[in-house]
């Protein structure tokens, strides 16, 4: 899967975690759950607290160090914030249609020219 269909995956991806998160988060706040002892109530969810915590991190590293090896917009940090405060299920997702997106750019306006482009 190349283009364009892969970045609509991507996008429609984001956008399921998007939603996903913020029901449950919306459902945790109206009944006064305690959201961060929620995580580590028990060992299953300390267990998978963990898992998504480091993958979260590894993700926003990730982010950062591709958008910048790509040449991508410095607003790439904007990402790291707000996959805490909003879900990496969404930032992540939508990282990598901006960056498919920005791959795409650059396969046209290569062929376009004909000339690679310069590394940043």
């Amino acid at each position: 899967m190349e283009g364009r269909p892969v970045r609509l995956v991507y996008l429609i991806l984001g956008l399921i975690g998007l939603v996903g998160t913020w029901f449950f988060n919306l459902r945790s706040m109206a009944a006064g759950e305690n959201y961060l002892a929620g995580w580590f109530a028990n060992a299953a969810a300390s267990s998978a607290a963990v898992d998504v915590i480091v993958v979260a991190v590894v993700a926003c590293v990730f982010m950062v160090v591709e958008g910048h090896r790509r040449g991508m917009s410095r607003a790439v940090w904007l990402l790291v914030p707000l996959s805490f405060a909003v879900a990496i299920a969404f930032t992540f997702p939508l990282f990598l249609a901006w960056r498919e997106h920005h791959l795409l750019k650059i396969a046209t306006d290569t062929a376009a020219t004909g000339r690679q482009p310069v590394a940043p």
